[in-house]
C-alpha cells in the first residue's frame, strides 16, 4: 500500500503521513475508509510502530484520521476541506519561496519558467 524510500533523508514517518495525505487526496483512501492499525501498519511496511504511530498522530492532528478506541482508525469524514486547508497551506509556502527567489533579481516569469525546465 505504502511505498517507503528508505534511501530518503525524508523520515519514515513523514513519509508515511505523506503517502497517506496522497491516498486520499487521489481518493483511494476515501472518507471513513479503514485503515490498518498502528501494528499492523509497522508490520506491513517493517518499521518499528513508534514510527507509525508518530505519522498517525500527526494526521490525526491535521484531521486526516480519527480513532477510536474499540473500532480502529479511519479516514476523516470532513476531509475534502481538509485537503483544500493543506493545499492552501502549500501554495502559500510557494508563494513565499517565489518572493524569496524574487529578492535575488528574477521575476515571476523566469521562476517559473525555471521551475517547468
Amino acid at each position: 500500500m505504502i511505498n517507503l524510500d528508505y534511501q530518503s533523508r525524508k523520515p519514515i514517518y513523514e513519509q508515511i503521513v505523506q503517502e497517506i495525505e496522497r491516498y486520499v487526496a487521489l481518493s483511494i483512501l476515501k472518507p471513513e475508509e479503514q485503515i490498518p492499525s498502528i501494528r499492523d501498519m509497522a508490520t506491513e511496511l517493517g518499521v518499528n510502530p513508534n514510527t507509525v504511530k508518530k505519522a498517525y498522530s500527526i494526521l490525526e492532528s491535521r484531521g486526516v484520521i480519527s480513532t477510536y478506541s474499540t473500532k480502529g482508525t479511519f479516514i476523516s469524514k470532513k476531509i475534502d476541506s481538509i485537503l483544500e486547508k493543506t493545499i492552501n497551506e502549500k501554495i502559500e509556502q510557494i508563494k513565499k519561496y517565489i518572493e524569496e527567489i524574487e529578492n535575488y533579481g528574477l521575476t515571476k516569469k523566469e521562476i517559473l519558467q525555471k521551475i517547468t525546465e
